[in-house]
Order: structure tokens, then C-alpha cells, then sequence
């Protein structure tokens, strides 16, 4: 798979996106309860993809397997379908956001130790770390960054 797979998504790809999105943290996220897969899906769904510039990559079927999401020089949100992962989707829509837009920060949810695993093997360190998610839960988030070698 080459970066002509990553497409720019548009407000038409937001339900699938979302799809994905909850496919992906239900098989990933085990910190998070039910009720917060709830709270937080209108929001991704809504409010989230709106503030990024969103790219994804779309499997055999023509489905979407994973997608990306940049504000400004920070990758906000990086997800893979549970069924496609371990393929290198996921290290492919990072070099693309760090190549294409400049993202070389990122926040991970400490308690999703793969994520912060994949991020580590990529190149990021830690920088910085908070108690609480951007939404003030108890869920601890890694302020990571890629580290460029001077």
C-alpha cells in the first residue's frame, strides 16, 4: 500500500469514520466504560472530525480502515479498524501526517499502552503528561512529540 490510499475525507465519510472510530476504541480503550464510548461518540461524530483535517485509507472492500487527523502541527487522533490492523496502516497515515502536514506532536491516553508502545517504536518520546483527558476524566493523558535528531 502506497500513500495514493490516503484520501482526504470529507463530512460525506464522517458516519463511517465514526465507525471506525468505534470499532477501533472498543477493541483498544478497555479504561473506558460504556457509558464513556457514549458520551464521547456524539462528540466524535459532531464535533471532533470537524476541527481536524481528516485522511483515511480504505481497505479491499472499499471500506475505511483507519484515518488520521491533523490540527495544525499536532496529530489529534489516529485510529485503525480492529480487523486491519497490524497490516502498517497506521504507521503509514503517521508518515504521512508527519511528512505531508508537519505533525510531529501528539497526545496519547496513557492507560492505551499499545498506542503509546506504537507511538515510542515511531520515534515519539514523552514530553509532558497530564491527569485528566481533555473532557476532565481520570483517564491520564502523554503529551508525546517525534524526536528529531539535531
Amino acid at each position: 500500500m502506497h500513500t495514493s490510499a490516503i484520501h482526504n475525507a470529507s463530512s460525506d465519510n464522517y458516519p463511517e469514520i465514526t465507525a471506525v472510530w468505534e470499532a477501533s476504541v472498543r477493541a483498544t480503550h478497555h479504561f473506558l466504560t460504556e457509558a464513556d464510548i457514549q458520551f464521547y461518540k456524539p462528540l466524535v461524530l459532531n464535533e471532533y472530525l470537524k476541527s481536524v483535517t481528516l485522511y483515511y485509507i480504505k481497505g479491499a472492500n472499499n471500506d475505511i480502515q483507519g484515518f488520521i487527523g491533523i490540527a495544525a502541527d499536532k496529530i489529534e487522533m489516529l485510529f485503525i479498524h480492529p480487523d486491519a490492523r497490524r497490516k502498517g496502516l497506521g504507521k503509514l497515515l503517521l508518515q504521512y501526517a508527519v511528512k505531508e502536514a508537519a505533525a510531529f506532536k501528539v497526545d496519547v491516553n496513557e492507560e492505551n499502552e499499545q498506542a503509546v508502545a506504537f507511538y515510542e517504536h515511531m520515534g515519539f518520546v514523552v514530553v509532558s503528561r497530564s491527569p485528566l483527558d481533555g473532557s476532565g476524566k481520570p483517564h491520564p493523558i502523554l503529551s508525546m512529540e517525534l524526536n528529531i535528531p539535531q
